[in-house]
C-alpha cells in the first residue's frame, strides 16, 4: 500500500528521534530520555505560541504512542510524547504465573 496511511511505523528509536528533530525545527528545545520500555521526548512550550505552530506541534506529537501537555500553576507548560520500544521476541514472554 502506498501513502502515509499504509506505511509501516518506523523503528521506535527513529520515530522518537524524528519527533524530537521536528519539534526542534519548530523552535522548541527538546529533551530525549531512554527508559526501559519507551523513549520520552519533552519540550517546554512558550506562553506565546501561535495557533498555527500549535497545529504543527500536534501533528508531530500525534506520531507518538502517547502524548500530553503538563501545565503548572506557575504558568509553565511541558509538552511530552512517548514512543514504545520494541520488546524482542525471546521464547515465552508471558512472564511468571502464566501457564498453558
Amino acid at each position: 500500500m502506498s501513502g502515509d496511511g499504509g506505511c509501516p511505523a518506523p523503528a521506535p528509536e527513529v520515530g522518537a528521534a524524528a519527533i524530537a528533530a521536528r519539534l526542534s525545527a519548530i523552535g522548541l528545545t527538546t529533551r530525549v530520555e531512554q527508559h526501559a520500555r519507551h523513549t520520552s521526548i519533552e519540550a517546554e512550550v512558550p506562553e506565546a505560541l501561535p495557533a498555527e505552530t500549535w497545529r504543527e506541534v500536534l501533528e508531530v506529537v500525534a506520531q507518538a504512542d502517547r502524548f500530553g501537555l503538563l501545565a503548572t500553576s506557575l504558568g509553565g507548560r511541558t509538552l511530552w510524547a512517548a514512543v514504545r520500544k520494541v520488546v524482542p521476541a525471546t521464547g515465552d514472554v508471558r512472564g511468571p504465573g502464566h501457564q498453558r
